[in-house]
């Protein structure tokens, strides 16, 4: 698929984020370009893994599932918090990449063209103290684990097997909180150009990106950050685009539930103030997206404990959170 198809796809799944869609579906796309040239020219693949960089709850876990259905590929999921609070990281990567396997249906040459997406990756940040010392040493530890299998190497896992990390790609996450403090004290490019107006565009979207010396400031170690050459950044989630995650994509949490009442022969019709009401709280919350489903299945369970037992019922309206629903056919008590 080309970087555009890809795009597409993402477009269905993924509301808004455009900039980080097209950064991930390029790396992608020139990844497998790569693995797809290694095989029969013996060429040495050197990977380009990905950081996208964002609040909690703006899609970077569901951006990079969705990539792997529409490559068909296998893929796995990871805490880095996780990873650095175990005694034994080395056996967790092992496990990592031994779910990689069995996503795989056992068919080690297709894991070994998987992805795998390690998440809260700025939980693992090395922090210096007042007095010089560093803090966070755990975390320093599991960035080390992670960059031979990040890097490209044979694994050893049970019953004797080997997994060549080479061509697994890693795309790592995070919020990484106070990171705008550093990109703001290392806006240091400067260039010129016969346009003084061309020369700023330029400026301001190479100052506007996160940079390896940036992580490395943040408390990531430098081989670390230089195994991340890629950096996407997801923007916070405004009201609209809170609505348009409820309702636009193929499996909206709007369409699941119209589906389900559809399957009972009943009509669901929620009014357009509705959803911006329940953004309003999700933008309270202060979690993204992550709080929508909440909010949208607490309205919609005195429905779906009713209408089972009302076969009469043909429709239901909501015209406000804080209104009952309207059942069209009967009265049920709510």
């Amino acid at each position: 698929m080309t970087p555009s198809q890809i795009v597409q796809f993402l477009d269905q799944h993924v509301v808004g984020q455009d900039e980080a869609k097209r950064q991930l579906a390029v790396a992608v796309y020139t990844h497998y370009k790569k693995v797809a040239l290694a095989a029969p020219d013996g060429l040495e693949i050197i990977k380009s893994n990905v950081l996208l960089v964002g609040p909690t709850g703006t899609g970077k876990t569901l951006m990079c599932e969705t990539l792997s259905r529409v490559l068909k590929v296998p893929f796995v999921t990871a805490n880095a918090t996780s990873l650095a609070q175990t005694e034994y990281v080395n056996d967790e990567i092992e496990a990592i990449l031994q779910r990689l396997i069995d996503k795989a249906e056992g068919d080690i040459g297709r894991a070994q063209r998987g992805i795998v997406f390690i998440d809260e990756i700025d939980k693992l940040k090395v922090v210096h103290s007042q007095q010089g010392q560093m803090r966070g040493t755990s975390g320093e530890g599991v960035q080390h684990a992670l960059l031979k299998i990040m890097e490209g190497a044979p694994v050893k896992i049970k019953d004797a097997h080997y997994i060549d990390t080479t061509q697994i790609l890693f795309i790592c996450g995070g919020a990484f909180v106070g990171l705008e403090e550093v990109l703001a004290r290392t806006k240091s490019y400067g260039f010129i150009s016969t346009s003084e107006a061309d020369n700023q565009k330029l400026l301001d979207r190479l100052n506007s990106r996160v940079k390896p010396t940036d992580l490395f400031e943040y408390g990531l170690i430098q081989e670390f950050a230089g195994r991340l050459p890629i950096v996407a950044s997801l923007k916070p989630l405004s009201r609209e685009l809170m609505v348009r995650i409820m309702t636009e994509p193929k499996n909206s949490i709007y369409s699941q539930y119209q589906q389900i009442l559809q399957n009972s022969g009943v009509e669901l019709l929620i009014a357009p103030l509705v959803f911006e009401q329940i953004a309003d709280l999700a933008m309270e919350y202060k979690v993204g997206a992550r709080s929508l489903r909440g909010i949208f299945e607490e309205m919609l369970t005195p429905v779906i404990y009713l209408v089972p037992d009302h076969p009469e019922v043909r429709q239901v309206r909501i015209t406000s959170l804080f209104d009952n629903p309207k059942f069209i056919g009967s009265a049920p008590a709510a």
